[in-house]
């Protein structure tokens, strides 16, 4: 087996895990899980077993929802658990400067920015979920609860519907 250099992004998120008592597995798929369906379809589960690590602003805080990867956010419901009025996506760049991650490859935690973290209920009815480790092709599996622990992750309906 070969002796792949982690990747810093990936290392960071390994770090934070470490950090907060959890052991993480990271795994790569070459052939890219950068929305959900992609990393559904690679790593073999369903839709929603995938966490989506979307960053909004709500009035002039940067917060994030994790949300299962078969929900649409409703935004207004996250601008409501948030304490705001308006809701909003940032760009790229605002993305990369609240989480030091690309978008596509947002983990749930690891931030350069301590970030308001608000969790889709929907993710906690599965035994494991699957979210980003930093980069568009690291992966890593994580039990629900522990995702909501190590997130500081408020659970509240998100779901757009």
């Amino acid at each position: 087996m070969s002796q792949e250099k982690i990747h810093p992004n990936v290392e960071r998120v390994m770090v934070a895990a470490h950090g907060a008592g959890l052991e993480i597995v990271v795994r790569k798929f070459p052939e890219g899980t950068k929305t959900a369906q992609d990393a559904a379809n690679a790593i073999g589960v369903s839709v929603g077993q995938i966490v989506k690590s979307l960053v909004f602003g709500v009035d002039d805080e940067i917060v994030m929802a994790l949300v299962s990867g078969s929900n649409q956010l409703d935004e207004k419901k996250l601008a409501a658990a948030a304490g705001g009025v308006k809701c909003s996506r940032v760009d790229a760049d605002a993305v990369r400067a609240a989480t030091g991650f690309p978008i596509g490859g947002v983990p749930p935690f690891g931030h350069t920015t301590q970030l308001r973290v608000f969790v889709d209920p929907d993710l906690l009815q599965y035994d494991e979920v699957w979210a980003a480790a930093g980069t568009w092709n690291d992966n890593f599996a994580i039990e629900p609860n522990e995702l909501v622990r190590v997130s500081g992750g408020v659970v509240t309906d998100l779901r757009r519907g």
